[in-house]
């Protein structure tokens, strides 16, 4: 069965979170992307996780769905752990994702972690647990449950982090780092970029969106062609068989928040090259810049930028349509104007997946308009300039060019 799956996203629990995001707002938002299998995020906070045992009912083998719900969208059980520690001399700070099979197994992480640390305070709670100590803690309560690091290249929270993470997985892991067969590459990250580190070429690559409204689900996720079910699922994954695991849907890196190095509060930003050169101190205020995914790279890779990855899942890049709306209408992205063409827009095609992944581009300028078919063709093409992210600001997005 062929289905696209989002894997990471917070709900109204977490921190800088829509209230919006709930099970109901998920089901009917994963119906309009074209989404089959929604994470549901959070499942260490005691609230939500009450939520979650009295909204769903068990589907397939490890996934569930909304109660009355007639949309076919299924929800697996997922958390973000935020592990803040010390290792080897530096403080660390890693985001890990933890997927458990069935709500029993779930609740079993849940007590054990509410004996390590404050799990209410926060839907994404911060742990003193390193990453080798999660690791020994959850899969001591089930072998099937899955960790896979988040968002891998992030500065400040991730497993290579420029500024507090490690220079390999076994370093991170210990003795649990073969139980680790898969990384989220992030929003600032694709898989090319990924492939040029050879150690990472047992390791899946995932995206998803780490969504904190609803309306940004699937603007990275993955499309599978395998049984509908939790070990499904993460058997494909950990194949990385292409003819189970299709491809990925990626946001262009460079539009993702930490793609390039910079300051933001001096509206300085640098390619790896200009920080290189700067020893990555801003020219402004001579404080240290916040050094981002692709300087980092470039730190730990072991082969050359145009180095093609053979026998691995592929990737398709995508702008949200929101985003090409905006741009086709020639308006503000807050201007009414984009919602109710959204919306037109999603009734005559059915999703915004299908929109920018699948839809001939024929029939997007027959029954869409000529401009919005341009657009998305020289998105599918890559023929788009954006000015790149840093320092936790969004890149610019330009389809037209001035």
């Amino acid at each position: 069965m062929k289905f696209v799956a989002d894997l990471h996203i917070h709900s109204k629990y977490s921190r800088a979170t829509s209230k919006e995001m709930n099970l109901e707002s998920l089901d009917k938002w994963a119906k309009i992307k074209g989404i089959k299998v929604m994470a549901t995020g959070d499942f260490t906070h005691p609230d939500w996780f009450q939520e979650i045992k009295e909204k769903l009912e068990p589907a397939e083998t490890g996934l569930y769905k909304l109660k009355g719900s007639k949309t076919g969208t299924r929800f697996l059980l997922s958390v973000e752990i935020s592990s803040i520690y010390s290792q080897g001399g530096k403080t660390r700070r890693v985001h890990n994702l933890i997927y458990a099979p069935s709500m029993e197994i779930a609740e079993k992480i849940d007590v054990a972690l509410d004996l390590r640390g404050n799990i209410k305070s926060d839907g994404r709670p911060i742990l003193g647990l390193s990453s080798i100590e999660l690791s020994e803690l959850v899969f001591g309560i089930s072998e099937e449950v899955v960790i896979i690091p988040a968002h891998a290249w992030t500065p400040w929270f991730s497993v290579f982090g420029s500024m507090s993470g490690f220079d390999t997985i076994e370093e991170c892991f210990g003795e649990y780092a073969d139980r680790i067969f898969a990384i989220e590459t992030g929003l600032s990250s694709d898989p090319a970029m990924n492939w040029r580190l050879s150690k990472l070429d047992k390791i899946s690559l995932i995206s998803n969106s780490d969504a904190h409204s609803a309306e940004k689900i699937g603007r990275e996720a993955n499309v599978f062609d395998t049984e509908l079910s939790f070990n499904g699922i993460f058997d494909a994954i950990k194949s990385r068989d292409p003819k189970k695991f299709l491809y990925t849907i990626e946001f262009f890196p460079e539009e993702g928040k930490y793609h390039y190095d910079g300051h933001r509060v001096c509206n300085v930003v640098m390619s790896p090259e200009e920080t290189k050169k700067n020893n990555k101190i801003c020219p402004k205020c001579k404080k240290p810049m916040t050094v981002g995914v692709m300087y980092r790279v470039n730190e730990l890779v072991d082969r050359s930028n145009n180095f093609i990855a053979k026998n691995r899942v592929p990737f398709k890049k995508a702008v949200p349509l929101s985003e090409i709306i905006s741009e086709v209408l020639g308006v503000s992205n807050v201007s009414k104007k984009i919602k109710v063409e959204y919306e037109r827009l999603i009734e005559i095609f059915g999703t915004e997946l299908a929109i920018l992944i699948d839809i001939p581009i024929e029939e997007i300028k027959n029954k869409g308009s000529e401009k919005l078919a341009d657009a998305i063709n020289r998105m599918r093409k890559g023929n788009i300039n954006i000015q790149p992210g840093y320092d936790g600001e969004y890149g610019k997005v330009s389809i037209f060019g001035k």
